[in-house]
This record gives structure tokens, sequence and C-alpha cells, in this order.
């Protein structure tokens, strides 16, 4: 299984979750304050994972989008965009699941980007009710641009950590994805119920 040997590959991420931060990546309170938008309450225990997940990836779509502001696309749009470019042909049902949103709300997407000329619907060459989804040629330069603003953003968010680290990191998320893609395909067996 592909969980068990990504778990020989995680074993120095406890030193790297527990390795002292220095002086220049300390914490700070102003910084974490104007970049959330939330004021930072000290507490006495330490964030939950999940919670710093979720902090972590908020916090990276924030500074994508804030670096994407003058494009003039939504998150939502620049989403939908982006599972296109790695899905092109897939039909709108398709889409809605793998960006988990109802059928109806990327409809509204979709009719927005369209009407920018950034996608095609295409009826499907053997069931007419079936419309399949393609970027257009304008689209592949604003592609490449997200791509960069990505690349920035990432960068930022990873500036402190040498190469083993990041593979480190990434070994473990992809770990954590893995097991909880297989636990999510796993019936939970409720006690006493039949």
């Amino acid at each position: 299984m592909a969980g068990s040997r990504l778990r020989e590959r995680t074993g120095g991420l406890i030193a790297l979750i527990s390795a002292p931060h220095g002086a220049k990546h300390a914490f700070d309170k102003h910084a974490y304050d104007q970049l959330s938008g939330e004021p930072h309450v000290p507490s006495q225990t330490n964030p939950t994972l999940g919670f710093l997940l979720h902090d972590v990836a908020r916090l990276l779509r924030k500074r994508f989008e804030q670096r994407a502001r003058s494009l003039g696309l939504t998150r939502s749009q620049w989403q939908v965009l982006a599972y296109l470019a790695r899905n092109e042909g897939i039909h709108q049902g398709g889409l809605a699941e793998l960006l988990e949103i109802e059928p109806i709300t990327l409809v509204r997407i979709l009719d927005k980007v369209e009407a920018h000329g950034l996608i095609e619907r295409r009826q499907h060459p053997k069931d007419r009710r079936v419309w399949q989804l393609y970027l257009t040629e304008k689209a592949h330069p604003i592609l490449e641009v997200m791509r960069g603003l990505g690349d920035q953003t990432r960068a930022e968010a990873l500036e402190g950590l040498g190469p083993e680290q990041r593979q480190l990191l990434e070994a473990a998320l992809t770990l954590m994805k893995t097991n909880l893609i297989d636990a999510c395909n796993t019936p939970i067996e409720v006690k006493g119920a039949k």
C-alpha cells in the first residue's frame, strides 16, 4: 500500500515539526493580524493539526487572491480554470463533483467564465444531454500567470524550509491525504446500530 511507503519516508517529520524556529521566523503577532485579518488570541495550548492545516490553506488562498486580484477573476473562477486545465473534456457534473460544489452553482460560475471567453462548452458527440468543457486559447496565457502567482505564493509560505524539510512536509501531507481518502471510503460502524 502507498500509505506504508509514505510512512517510511516521513520518519524525520517529527524533527521538522518540533525543531525550534529561528528568530527570523518567530511568531509575529502584528504580521499575523495583518495577513489573517483577525486578531491573534494567545492560547495556553497549541492549535490542533486540523486548525493549523485549515489556517495555512486559508492564508495560501488569501495571499494568492491578493496577487491575482488585478486579473479580474474570483477565487471560484480561478478554481474552475485550474481544475479544468487538468481535466479538459470533462462534463459539467463531473467537474462539480471534483470541486465539491452543487451543479447549479458550477453552472453560474461557468456562465461567467465563458462570458470572459476562457472556456467553451461542447456537446458530447454521443449524448446530446451532456456538455463537455474545454479551455479556449485565451485561457492558456492566464493559466501561466496563475501558475507563476502560485509559485510565488508557495515560495513565501515555504521560506525558511530547506529542500529536505520541504520533501518531508510534502510526503507527510500526501500520506495524510491517502489515509483520509482510505478512511472516507470505509464505512463507519456505529456501536449499537443494526
